[in-house]
């Protein structure tokens, strides 16, 4: 091998570590970013479910068919609040998540580019 075919594999062979890098840089934020959904998704349904069945005991415990009513029209107005919130924090985490998992692969898309 002459020196010119030699600088050119260790190039190559730099260019396959960095790859290496940052797809497992990518890999380990997309793991944390779901991680971090999944716990979102679970403490959602969990205040769901606990709001549920408290909005279900004071129906159970209303006075009136007018009291009850008022319990229903207050579960369903804060269950309707609280997926709005709840749609835009997870749509939140996920832009989130597609940015941070993009960010790695700036730097190695900066070096890929002729004349940069």
């Amino acid at each position: 091998m002459n020196h010119f075919d030699t600088k050119a594999f260790d190039e190559f062979q730099k260019l396959g570590k960095d790859s290496v890098e940052t797809g497992m840089t990518a890999f380990s934020t997309l793991s944390k970013g779901m991680q971090t959904i999944a716990v979102e998704s679970v403490d959602y349904t969990k205040k769901t479910f606990e709001d549920g069945t408290a909005a279900l005991e004071k129906l159970l415990g209303a006075k009136s068919l007018e009291k009850a009513f008022e319990i229903q029209q207050d579960y369903v107005k804060g269950a309707y609040e609280g997926f709005v919130a709840q749609a835009t924090k997870m749509g939140e985490l996920y832009v989130d998540l597609a940015k941070q998992a993009y960010k790695p692969y700036e730097g190695y898309l900066a070096k890929m580019t002729p004349g940069k």
